[in-house]
C-alpha cells in the first residue's frame, strides 16, 4: 500500500491489489476512510465511499486531493508502471 501523501494527520494512499481500477486515491484517519475517484480531463474528485466522516472531513479530505492533485496522479501513473514491471 503505497502512502503519497501524509496531511492534518491524514494518509493518502493506494492498495496495490485493486486490480485494474482507474485512478483513485484512498484517504484513512483513525477510525475514518474514503475513497475518491479521479477524473484527470476534468479535473475533479468523485467519493466513491466514506465510513465515519462528517461533512466538513470529506470537504478536508477533498480539499488535500484538489491541492494536491497532480502530485496524486503522477505518483498513480508510476505506481502503475512499477506494477507492470
Amino acid at each position: 500500500m503505497p502512502t503519497v501523501l501524509y496531511i492534518n494527520g491524514w494518509r493518502f494512499f493506494f492498495y496495490s491489489n485493486e486490480g485494474n481500477e482507474p485512478i483513485h486515491i484512498h484517504a484513512k484517519k483513525g477510525e475514518q476512510e474514503c475513497k475518491y475517484w479521479l477524473d484527470v480531463e476534468e479535473f475533479s474528485a468523485i467519493e466513491a465511499f466514506s465510513s465515519n466522516m462528517n461533512s466538513s472531513d470529506k470537504r478536508l479530505v477533498k480539499e488535500i486531493i484538489y491541492t494536491n492533485f497532480r502530485l496524486i496522479e503522477d505518483e498513480w501513473n508510476k505506481f502503475q508502471e512499477r506494477k507492470k514491471r
